[in-house]
């Protein structure tokens, strides 16, 4: 019995020492856990924690400097961070009618001699006395070159090393100096008394600045922005606003017109390229007595035959084009236009600017008598 009691005993002091010890082993083990856990969250570096930590590591301190907050865990968008970090390069022009320089031939581009249309000049106007234009009025009118008799006011083509678009004639005239070294004056306002000062600052007119476009993949994420210049919508401008003056000459029994001033006119747009109205306005003023030998230098198209090809200063002064009369000094005590006479019936206006037309017409054929 007493051997018994004897084994029993020495089998529950091996039980607890066993427990103890191995509990005593169990409590460091844990406590080296959870301190290596900790550092992982502080240094990011720790193999109980992270299956790869060298590759983890590197990820992300990369991320970090791109703007992920070095936790490594948006490796599968590293560029979709607002274009951040990303390749910058400048896109030169593409191609603009009115700033680029078109190119000269280096051979003769016509199959004959034209050199005559480089030298011919306009024709002397009619001197009229005063006291003979015993009727003036002033008329403005508005091209529009979307009719089909106006067209030929927006061909793009290029002869002779320059473009036969009539903005481009109208811009270059002004910007660029001719063979004497001048140019025409352009102006602000149809009186032609705020004239732009110099070249430059009327460029700034033409010359949006600079466009940073993002470049994106087919997954969304940018990739590399470009700097691009802010190209002038030539297209925007399609009407042209004229300033013209009617007079009668009773030393000749005749009715002239003698054009004052012409404008291109155009909306106004923000600078992402929206209209911000309807109404369009002048860019600019040039003197068309200035303009003249110019325009008389200056061919324009004929799709029917190339070698029956008039001049803009003969189309303005045949009066080759359709127009609409906006505003006239007949009638006009308080210097309105037709639209702020008739602001929201565009029908009245047209009709209107007939009947100042036909009033002008009346007065020539009211003098004679049948």
């Amino acid at each position: 019995m007493s051997s018994k009691i004897f084994y029993i005993s020495l089998f529950t002091c091996l039980s607890i020492g066993l427990y103890n010890s191995s509990f005593a082993q169990r409590k460091p083990r844990a406590k080296q856990v959870n301190q290596g856990r900790d550092s992982t969250k502080t240094n990011g570096n720790n193999s109980d924690y992270f299956s790869t930590p060298n590759t983890n590591a590197g990820v992300g301190a990369g991320n970090a400097g791109a703007g992920n907050n070095g936790t490594g865990r948006d490796t599968a968008k590293p560029n979709n961070n607002g274009g951040l970090n990303v390749p910058l390069k400048y896109v030169p022009s593409n191609g603009n009618i009115l700033t680029d320089t078109v190119a000269p031939s280096m051979k003769p581009e016509d199959a004959i001699d034209r050199s005559s249309v480089k030298e011919r000049t306009p024709l002397d106007y009619q001197y009229i006395r005063e006291d003979d234009a015993v009727y003036v009025q002033k008329v403005w009118r508005v091209i529009d070159t979307r009719e089909k008799m106006n067209l030929v006011f927006r061909n793009p083509a290029e002869e002779n090393g320059n473009s036969e678009n009539f903005l481009a004639i109208l811009y270059k005239s002004v910007a660029e100096n001719d063979a004497n070294g001048s140019h025409l004056i352009a102006f602000k306002d149809d009186r032609f008394s705020q004239p732009y000062l110099n070249p430059d600052d009327f460029k700034k007119k033409f010359s949006g600045g600079l466009d940073t476009v993002e470049v994106k993949d087919l997954q969304g994420n940018t990739i590399s922005k470009e700097v691009r210049p802010r190209e002038f919508k030539i297209d925007s401008v399609f009407q042209y606003e004229i300033k013209e003056e009617w007079i009668f000459d009773k030393q000749t029994s005749r009715l002239y017109v003698r054009i004052l001033g012409i404008a291109p006119m155009m909306r106004s747009y923000a600078s992402d390229g929206t209209a911000l109205s309807k109404d369009l306005f002048p860019l600019f003023w040039v003197y068309y007595p200035d303009l003249r030998p110019i325009l008389a230098k200056r061919e324009v198209y004929n799709g029917k035959n190339f070698g029956a090809r008039m001049s803009w200063e003969e189309l303005f002064e045949s009066r080759m084009f359709t127009s609409f009369i906006i505003k006239s000094t007949l009638d006009n005590p308080f210097n309105q236009s037709l639209a702020e006479m008739y602001p929201n019936n565009t029908l009245f206006r047209l009709l209107e600017g007939d009947h100042t037309k036909d009033k002008i017409f009346d007065y020539e054929q009211s003098l004679w008598q049948y």
